[in-house]
């Protein structure tokens, strides 16, 4: 499904755009590339009093905040360098914008996000960030659960696997809300909210 409209009180929220992550390779887009088109969006978004949201993920330094439990892949041991889950400086020195640290996957889960959203009344998120298949996928996910309505920008996401990016964009985001190019959110923002 393509965009068809923004809420009166949309938000744009952006999944994890620090430093450690967009310095990662990613496809189909870089991290440089997909931090320039949310920071135009966000842009846009704070341009119209309109709540921008930057989410980083962050853990503890002994690794107690990680989740646990048993996987093929375990997130413990992980040695973060300095800075890592600071937010990229495009994105930073807004201090109006809403900033959300997560230790999950999902935006929502263990995060203040759901109240910071509803207490301004936002009825809709347009999502960006980083990896498309874990950060942002789970964010959409919760944020459908939520009620709000899921917009995705999906040449402002990338991840390290292609084909699990290109999974996300086909098969479960149609099922969660509504897909478009960074350059259709902001045609549809101007068409639709005064500057």
């Amino acid at each position: 499904m393509s965009l068809t409209t923004l809420d009166a009180r949309t938000a744009l929220v952006a999944i994890d755009l620090q430093n450690g992550i967009t310095a990662m390779p990613t496809q189909p887009y870089t991290g440089p590339e997909v931090v320039a088109r949310t920071a135009e969006l966000a842009d846009a978004f704070r341009a119209r009093n309109l709540p921008v949201v930057l989410v980083r993920v962050s853990f503890a330094a002994d690794g107690g905040d990680v989740v646990p439990g048993r996987t093929e892949r375990q997130a413990r041991g992980l040695a973060f360098p300095e800075g890592w889950d600071v937010i990229v400086d495009e994105l930073s020195g807004h201090p109006g914008d809403i900033r959300v640290t997560k230790h999950n996957w999902s935006a929502f889960h263990g995060t203040d996000l759901d109240v910071q959203l509803r207490r301004r009344g936002i009825t809709q998120i347009v999502l960006t960030g980083v990896a498309t298949s874990i950060g942002v996928e789970s964010t959409a996910r919760d944020a459908y659960a939520h009620g709000y309505h899921v917009a995705l920008a999906t040449d402002a996401m990338a991840d390290a696997d292609a084909e699990a990016h290109a999974n996300s964009v086909e098969r479960i985001f149609p099922r969660l809300g509504e897909s478009g190019t960074t350059a259709e959110v902001l045609e549809l923002l101007a068409k639709t909210h005064a500057a």
